[in-house]
């Protein structure tokens, strides 16, 4: 197996790994599964200026679906994300 070299930040590993087989490096035999059941995924606070009837309609979508509405808008809008690209990729 090749030695994995000590990488600076997540920019030298992409670009590591992006023309490399991690199977040269990494014996996956012997690789064991974890769970990592408090990770959560990065989030970035941004400012969004929506209309209120627009607001108010993700509010009652919401509550009729026991979530919270920026949960709600964060699903809507990440499966549309996906479509869109889906449709572009093709």
């Amino acid at each position: 197996m090749k030695k994995i070299p000590k990488l600076k930040n997540e920019d030298d590993e992409r670009e590591f790994w992006a023309d490399r087989s991690s199977t040269d490096y990494i014996d996956w035999a012997k690789g064991k599964r974890v769970r990592f059941s408090e990770l959560r995924p990065s989030e970035k606070a941004i400012s969004l200026r929506m209309p209120e009837f627009l607001i108010e309609d993700l509010k009652f979508l919401a509550n009729q679906q026991g979530v919270p509405y920026q949960s709600l808008l964060k699903t809507l809008l990440s499966e549309k994300v996906r479509e869109k690209l889906a449709a572009y990729k093709h």
